[in-house]
């Protein structure tokens, strides 16, 4: 569908690297390269467009003066996992190379994305810190971001299990059919069972319900112990990928990230995923704004 009309913006549709994007300028003249974002749309991987996040898009580009590119990523089942991440990072490299063409400073970019583009835009940006031929990636916002699957159980997942629009049965049953996996794992994942001990130790030094502020964990009760199933385990692998879990990646890796504004919400699910990958980062001295709105929803 075609974009919206603006009177405060020009707005052009486009591929980059086969990829359709769609171009939000100012319409006000700039005596200097303006600032880029690089838009990811949430919607589980399985649901969302261009289209539906047309509005918070224009009002963002038209508020920072930016030049804004929002990607449209194709879309899980009808595209295979991990089409999805692929084309996120195959428009990010585009946009860095050219985007002098579109009078943006190459040095002035950030990566935004709401849930799982708040995914996109933590493993896109992991990705890039690999690149040295490419400009560095200025910032990274995430709003409400999906950052691990391992643990279902953090305070948040327990506050806000049956939260209307995202409860935690909903997010792992979006999570399957995103990846394309059986959802008859669905419960035997929120229980833990697919998670070894080797693993489950590994990470505990991240992902961790004693990181979470007091404030925090009214409530909260620490699961039962969990009973490994192999084949769980062999089914779902993928879900240990930083690719899908960015709260994974190695301090190596994370040390080298650009600046972030994370945003978390009150009755979320995903409110601990934000929490924790805050804390990393501080922990490896990336500069971090933290934004709670209390009494938000995902």
């Amino acid at each position: 569908l075609p974009a919206f009309r603006d009177p405060q913006l020009f707005i052009k549709d486009l591929h980059f690297d086969e990829v359709p994007v769609r171009i939000y300028t100012p319409k006000v003249p700039s005596t200097s390269k303006r600032r880029g974002i690089i838009f990811f749309h949430g919607g589980c991987g399985i649901f969302g467009s261009i289209r539906s996040h047309e509005r918070i898009c224009r009002y963002i580009a038209r508020k920072s003066d930016s030049v804004l590119v929002s990607v449209g990523y194709r879309l899980s089942p009808e595209h295979k996992y991990p089409a999805q991440s692929q084309d996120c990072l195959a428009a990010a490299v585009h946009f860095l190379k050219t985007a002098e063409n579109y009078g943006v400073d190459p040095h002035r970019i950030i990566i935004c994305g709401d849930s799982v583009g708040g995914t996109f835009t933590a493993s896109v940006c992991q990705e890039l810190v690999k690149r040295r031929d490419l400009p560095r990636i200025r910032a990274q916002v995430l709003i409400y971001p999906f950052l691990q699957a391992l643990n279902f159980n953090l305070p948040s997942y327990q506050k806000n299990a049956f939260t209307v629009f995202l409860s935690r049965e909903r997010t792992v049953h979006f999570m399957l059919k995103y990846l394309n996996k059986d959802c008859a794992t669905k419960d035997a994942i929120l229980a833990g069972s697919h998670v070894p001990e080797s693993i489950s130790l590994k990470y505990r030094k991240w992902i961790n319900p004693d990181f979470i502020a007091e404030a925090f964990k009214s409530g909260y009760q620490p699961p039962l112990p969990n009973t490994f199933l192999p084949h769980i385990h062999e089914e779902t692998k993928e879900l240990f990928k930083t690719r899908l879990s960015p709260l994974l990646a190695e301090d190596s890796v994370v040390c080298r990230l650009p600046d972030a504004c994370i945003i978390t919400c009150e009755h979320d699910v995903l409110r601990d995923d934000g929490l924790l990958y805050k804390k990393r980062l501080e922990d490896n001295n990336v500069k971090v704004t933290w934004l709670h709105v209390e009494e938000g929803f995902h």
